[in-house]
């Protein structure tokens, strides 16, 4: 086979990817950006399937700033246990809520600055919140498009940052937001960290790094 460049393994890997998964919904229920923030902060460590089972308890309590800061952390805590890592989420999800409320307008704020700046949110959180409840470009990169960045040689797959930064260069801006959907999609479903056959992954059979399972 003859070798091509990585542009133009990623641009036959956005066209796989776009036929496997046309619509991209966003995996965490939520009706706003607030229950966004939330819910994100929540999936640290934790599956999305879990968060998901969490949060109708949670939202039905308290779905906005205003109404989060009447319940006691240890409130919030129980609530959210299953989803591990409670007390330091717990206290992150009360303290954020005070800040909105008093230095935002009781709004969540629309930059990576000001999200990042929120106790208990780091890059990633800011930049689902970002791309999913505001439409801004991001690449948010977890564990899953971490992973399939290196095995597609799209990435030294050094560390999440040099990731990021490498994959914002090989794709379009345009498609950072659906993309990185699609991709963390298609890794739960063809490309598991375990168990991978590579030979009958629809990517890694024509794409995939010699040796990696």
């Amino acid at each position: 086979m003859a070798r091509i460049s990585k542009k133009e393994r990623a641009e036959n890997i956005v066209k796989i990817l776009e036929d496997l998964y046309p619509e991209t919904p966003v995996p965490l229920d939520h009706k706003d950006p607030y229950t966004l923030l939330v819910a994100v902060l929540l999936s640290a460590q934790c599956t999305d399937v879990r968060v998901n089972q969490v949060t109708p308890a949670l939202f039905a309590k308290a779905d906005s700033p205003q109404e989060m800061i009447k319940l006691d952390v240890d409130e919030i805590r129980a609530i959210i246990r299953p989803c591990g890592l409670s007390p330091r989420k717990s206290k992150a999800i009360s303290e954020l809520s005070h800040i909105i409320l008093d230095k935002h307008n009781g709004e969540v704020p629309q930059s990576f600055e000001a999200l990042e700046e929120l106790p208990g949110v780091g890059h990633k959180t800011a930049s689902v919140v970002m791309s999913q409840a505001f439409g801004v470009p991001a690449f948010p990169v977890d564990t899953h498009i971490h992973r399939l960045a290196y095995r597609w040689c799209l990435s030294t797959g050094k560390n999440v940052v040099k990731t990021e930064t490498d994959l914002k260069k090989i794709f379009p801006r345009e498609l950072w937001n659906k993309l990185h959907l699609q991709i963390i999609f298609f890794g739960r479903e063809y490309c598991p960290a375990r168990g991978h056959d590579a030979s009958t992954c629809p990517i890694c059979s024509l794409y995939g790094r010699k040796g990696i399972k």
